[in-house]
């Protein structure tokens, strides 16, 4: 697989990474451990040297996961995860925290369970208003001074929070959603990142499963899948975004492609500096998603993508209420 490189900081990591939330958390019961492992070098056999995982996962399994699976091969890969929730007795999230002191006891606890000496990209999984940002950037710059952290990224975050972080610690790589279905980052977010010099890695780039095409109306989710508490995963509202489908349908039947390979190749053909991380539980979508990395979208195709998309609405918000309260602007 092809190479990209995130930020001027110089890390290199496949042009697709794996997000590996899945495996432990929000989409329904957590994969089967050895499954998961065999999931996760599968995917480094492919080609995938950049994994993505975060302390909320699970929470903490998700790191443990990634530990044990990446261990034989440690030293070849890159491994990105987040701090930046505090949680209650019973594991719950409870809100956020990334005063320096968390963050500091947070990072002796992550190396642990990704049995490694070193985190190679280290995120704010969500900007804590009750921190200065300044505050944070400063402990992960005394972290990389220390040799427990590579790189520094954010995630969800405004342009004014990433302007004052990247002016304390350089910003490597900015997580946040950006799909077909979620466009708003080409707006300010974007146009900062390459002023910048920073790396954007987009979550959700498949739209939490929609733009595959695999999801209608019809579709029930599992209890513990948290799409039941997004609008945008609405009934009425799926109902609704079922043109978007529509349109990738038509374009990947040309391209003797699947939907969720022209929304991959779509991302990849945006900036030679993004890399989406998919994620997914099943060798089959694995290999799918995968593949997308050779597809090459021509200049009429992504106009004719592009124009399309623009007249199309998208119905619903992409957060639940409470989520949506955790992102910066």
């Amino acid at each position: 697989m092809q190479k990209r490189i995130l930020g001027k900081t110089g890390l290199e990591v496949s042009a697709l990474g794996l997000g590996c939330m899945g495996l432990s958390f929000g989409y329904g019961p957590a994969a089967d451990k050895q499954d998961a492992i065999k999931l996760i070098r599968a995917a480094y056999d492919k080609g995938i040297t950049f994994f993505d995982t975060a302390e909320a996962y699970g929470p903490f399994t998700n790191e443990e996961l990634l530990g044990e699976a990446l261990a034989p091969f440690r030293n070849k890969v890159i491994i990105a995860t987040k701090f930046g929730f505090k949680f209650g007795p019973n594991r719950e999230q409870s809100g956020l925290n990334s005063k320096p002191e968390h963050i500091k006891v947070y990072v002796e606890a992550a190396l642990k369970r990704l049995k490694t000496d070193v985190i190679d990209l280290l995120y704010q999984h969500r900007v804590d208003p009750g921190t200065p940002i300044e505050d944070v950037a400063w402990t992960i710059k005394e972290m990389i001074q220390q040799g427990k952290v590579k790189h520094f990224g954010l995630s969800e975050a405004g342009v004014q929070t990433i302007r004052k972080a990247h002016a304390v610690q350089p910003v490597t790589a900015l997580q946040s959603e950006y799909s077909l279905w979620w466009k708003e980052p080409e707006q300010e977010i974007i146009p900062t990142l390459e002023e910048l010099g920073i790396g954007f890695v987009p979550f959700s780039p498949l739209g939490k499963g929609f733009l595959t095409g695999k999801i209608d109306e019809n579709t029930t989710f599992d209890k513990k899948d948290f799409r039941n508490t997004v609008p945008r995963f609405s009934a009425e509202n799926r109902k609704g975004n079922q043109a978007l489908v529509d349109v990738l349908s038509q374009i990947a039947k040309e391209k003797k492609a699947t939907s969720a390979q022209i929304a991959l190749a779509w991302l990849l053909a945006q900036k030679s500096w993004i890399v989406p991380i998919p994620g997914t539980t099943k060798l089959h979508r694995l290999e799918e998603n995968i593949a997308s990395a050779e597809i090459t979208l021509t200049e009429d195709n992504l106009k004719e993508i592009n124009d399309t998309i623009s007249e199309i609405e998208v119905q619903g918000a992409r957060y639940s209420e409470r989520s949506q309260k955790m992102i910066d602007r």
